[in-house]
């Protein structure tokens, strides 16, 4: 199994799970505020894939296409989708989202609705479909398909009327019927301006908060996709970290309610208080977990002034460790060149990325240590200590309902040296850690090792070495009882600053 494929979420039936004999008639936990779907739940199991930006700007050498643009512009010379999803792969990437349709309006797929597309194009022809090319590739190599189509159209001629957002559903219909599962559909926030629009050449504002009818534009994919995920900035499934960094504040919470951009609105695309997605609502309504999206260069499009600024495999993992390590998932944009590849300079740093990875994360200290717990719900294997430890997140270790402060205890045989610690709940039940201390056994006395605020889907506390033969969780004033599905313990690169 790819360790970053870990076991998909299931509520366990009370059965034989690591013990000689069957599990008594106790109670799970009861849910604590909202809980996520199953394809929410299967998204968290991803957390890093790849983001592909790729149309006529790889080839103006812009990051916002105007929108007239002629279609013979887009020519690679050398597009080889196999080639992207595998060094993606190598980098330990579990999915890859495609710009289907950035703001320029050109579509990487033969539309019904438009000549603006590759069928009008020189490459392959006209017979190309980079859609399809990448899709299927993804499918080759076992990993998740998702797809961007931007909602603002600066080629079109009817953006700014209902013409225009029967247009937009329509292409969304195209590709959410003709290319497979998809496992994510991401909706833009950037929404009208100046622009091309058929010729007129002018600045078109809409109303970002009707114009687009989004509820019904997510009902669509639901009726296509059901198991897709939805991502905008309200979601509803997944929403953006609200900034372009690549990282998540420390806490974020999975729970959130968008808050509209002006006093009385309507929460839509492009207009909520996008700041406060950072750190999320402890007390949101929603299950509404966070994304940080962030290139490996300075753009988003492939720029030749660029392939000396590549980040390095270091940073690449810092990036790691504040997104994912914090709850969120990471999306790191990765635009294939002129030729439609991977440039060599972001294929050596994403290769060498996924050797960091997984030599900190396919060994986890813990499967050896023995796992100790203050309280055991109604004493039942099937909540004991060893379900944080053995590699299931559908196990996990939980207290009686009254328990008020409890301690999960990792004994090793012999000293290991470890600087990163990997915590996470087990989210059929909710989040519900609110605050959590980790003490080492130094000198023959228990020291604090670190404390923080929330755990959720993962928490990575990322430190200075240090070497013990004991690591203790503790999580006092629990105002509900904990379920943690793993406390694992790794060695891997030293501690660095937010790139």
């Amino acid at each position: 199994m790819n360790w970053v494929r870990h076991t998909v979420f299931t509520v366990l039936p009370l059965g034989l799970i690591g013990c000689a004999g069957p599990f008594s008639a106790v109670s799970e936990p009861k849910p604590y505020g909202p809980t996520p779907t199953p394809a929410q739940l299967a998204w968290h199991d991803r957390e890093f894939y790849a983001f592909l930006h790729f149309t006529t700007n790889t080839f103006t050498d812009r990051e916002w296409g105007y929108g007239d643009e002629a279609p013979s512009v887009f020519h690679p010379t050398e597009f080889n989708a196999d080639q992207i999803v595998s060094v993606l792969q190598d980098a330990s990437a579990t999915a890859v989202i495609l710009t289907c349709k950035h703001h320029d309006g050109f579509c990487l797929w033969d539309s019904a609705y438009t000549t603006h597309d590759v069928a009008s194009s020189d490459w392959m022809d006209g017979q190309g479909d980079v859609v399809r090319a990448i899709s299927d590739a993804c499918a080759l190599h076992g990993m998740g398909f998702g797809v961007y189509l931007s909602p603002w159209d600066r080629n079109h001629p009817g953006y700014g009327t209902p013409e225009y957002v029967d247009y937009f559903r329509n292409q969304l219909r195209e590709l959410l019927t003709n290319y497979g599962p998809i496992y994510e559909v991401w909706f833009d926030g950037a929404n009208g301006g100046d622009g091309y629009y058929g010729g007129a050449r002018e600045t078109r504002l809409i109303d970002r908060e009707s114009y687009y009818n989004w509820e019904e534009t997510f009902a669509l994919v639901r009726e296509l996709q059901p198991g897709a995920v939805i991502f905008s900035d309200i979601g509803p499934d997944i929403r953006w970290i609200g900034n372009e960094s690549g990282y998540a504040a420390d806490p974020c919470w999975a729970t959130y309610d968008p808050k509209p951009l002006k006093p009385g609105g309507t929460p839509a695309p492009g207009a909520t208080k996008y700041q406060e997605a950072e750190t999320g609502h402890r007390d949101g309504s929603r299950w509404m977990p966070a994304e940080a999206d962030v290139s490996i260069r300075p753009g988003w499009f492939y720029h030749e002034s660029e392939s000396g600024r590549v980040r390095s495999p270091e940073e690449l993992f810092a990036l790691y460790m504040n997104s994912v390590g914090r709850g969120a998932s990471l999306l790191l944009n990765v635009p294939p060149d002129r030729r439609g590849m991977i440039h060599h300079e972001d294929e050596a740093s994403l290769v060498e990325f996924g050797n960091l990875l997984r030599a900190c994360f396919e060994t986890d200290l813990a499967v050896n240590a023995t796992a100790k717990a203050t309280n055991t719900r109604g004493n039942s294997p099937r909540f004991a200590a060893q379900g944080a430890i053995d590699s299931e997140r559908s196990t996990y270790w939980a207290t009686d309902d009254a328990v008020t402060s409890a301690a999960l205890t990792l004994a090793f045989s012999e000293t290991v040296t470890f600087n990163i610690v990997s915590l996470r709940e087990y989210l059929p039940l909710g989040q519900r850690v609110d605050a959590w201390n980790l003490d080492v056994w130094v000198d023959d006395a228990w020291q604090k090792y670190a404390t923080g605020t929330g755990i959720g889907s993962r928490k990575l506390i990322w430190t200075a070495p240090v070497t013990t033969d004991r690591i203790r969780l503790r999580l006092d004033d629990i105002s509900t009882c904990p379920a943690i599905s793993e406390f694992a313990v790794h060695l891997g690169p030293l501690a660095q600053a937010k790139p």
